[in-house]
């Protein structure tokens, strides 16, 4: 399978994954809708809902406002999911980057899927407040 095909496969697989998810606005073009980060909330609220309250972010269309609704998600949620987003890759995203989205929503799921199957493994309830 060539890079491309195998590229547009994957793509293809965390589209259908997201789409799992009832967004509370359409996705039209999915660098624009979640490079505010209140539909990110919104995607690991639905999977791991006990680490992100909904009431810290909203919609920005300003950098300096998406930017501070990323501040909160690294500090609140990621960490709680083993990992924080760098800077140059929040930068990326809130300025509608092509692919930086799909990259971020990539590890988002992967480490989304260690957390559940962490979980699991030791039966115990999800990881706290956020």
């Amino acid at each position: 399978m060539a890079d491309h095909e195998m590229e547009a496969n994957i793509l293809e697989d965390l589209y259908s994954w997201i789409d799992q998810v009832p967004l509370s606005r359409p996705k039209r073009d999915l660098k624009r809708d979640f490079s505010d980060g209140v539909l990110v909330a919104e995607v690991v609220k639905h999977f791991v809902p006990s680490i992100v309250e909904m009431h810290n972010y909203s919609s920005a269309l300003a950098v300096n406002k998406k930017l501070v609704n990323w501040q909160i998600l690294n500090r609140k949620v990621f960490r709680k999911l083993g990992f924080e987003v760098n800077d140059d890759v929040v930068k990326n995203i809130v300025n509608c980057q092509p692919s930086a989205i799909d990259q971020f929503l990539l590890l988002l799921r992967k480490k989304i899927e260690q957390s559940s199957m962490q979980r699991a493994k030791s039966n115990q309830p999800e990881v706290g407040q956020g």
